[in-house]
């Protein structure tokens, strides 16, 4: 995107306030990553508090998963196939997460939103397969606590370099998707342990 028009979006959302925030991060025609970097810039410059704008960051992107999960719940596979461009979510996406999902089960849901390519379109196969909305929400919500609050306090380190979290971010993601994949094994492995133990 446009450096300029990037600035400019950014700008016009963030005059709104902590709803300004909220909505970048609902209709996610920016990178979250970019979004919250400039969050945390905005907060070091003084014109936002830091629980403001983050607890903008997490309702808007939890916002944005449930209505992707809305979505695939009455939508189907079928919407997605033909109306996901329109959302930025391409077929390989969805394949991509319904792979995970299948393999993994519900816990996904919070773990791979910290996998690259999976994370914005794992709500879908929640959605199709009826996955409980209550435990949905909670995976949602916790999975956005420590992903706003890492671009948050990187926007602030970074300053008026914000823009630069597209490259910097790299790093930081990274070591996330290996602790996240861990996780997700772990769990499997507590969960398999545990059912065998009960038989």
């Amino acid at each position: 995107m446009n450096h300029e028009w990037l600035v400019s979006i950014l700008t016009v959302l963030t005059d709104l306030g902590y709803i300004g925030i909220a909505l970048a991060l609902m209709i996610e025609i920016i990178p979250s990553e970019l979004v919250l970097s400039y969050a945390g810039f905005m907060v070091s410059s003084g014109k936002l508090s830091f629980i403001g704008a983050f607890l903008g960051g997490v309702i808007g992107g939890t916002a944005a998963q449930l209505f992707l999960y809305w979505l695939g719940y009455y939508g189907g596979r079928p919407f997605f196939k033909k109306y996901g461009k329109y959302l930025f979510i391409s077929e390989k996406h969805i394949e991509s997460a319904e792979s995970w999902f299948d393999r993994y089960g519900t816990i996904v849901v919070f773990t791979a939103r910290f996998i690259p390519v999976v994370r914005h379109a794992i709500s879908i196969p929640a959605g199709i397969s009826r996955m409980s909305f209550t435990a949905f929400t909670l995976y949602t919500f916790a999975a956005m606590l420590p992903w706003t609050l890492l671009f948050m306090v990187i926007g602030m380190e970074l300053g008026t370099h914000w823009e630069h979290i597209e490259v910097i971010g790299v790093r930081y993601i990274k070591p996330l998707s290996m602790i996240a994949i861990a996780a997700t094994c772990m769990y499997l492995l507590i969960s398999y342990l545990r059912n065998k133990k009960r038989t």
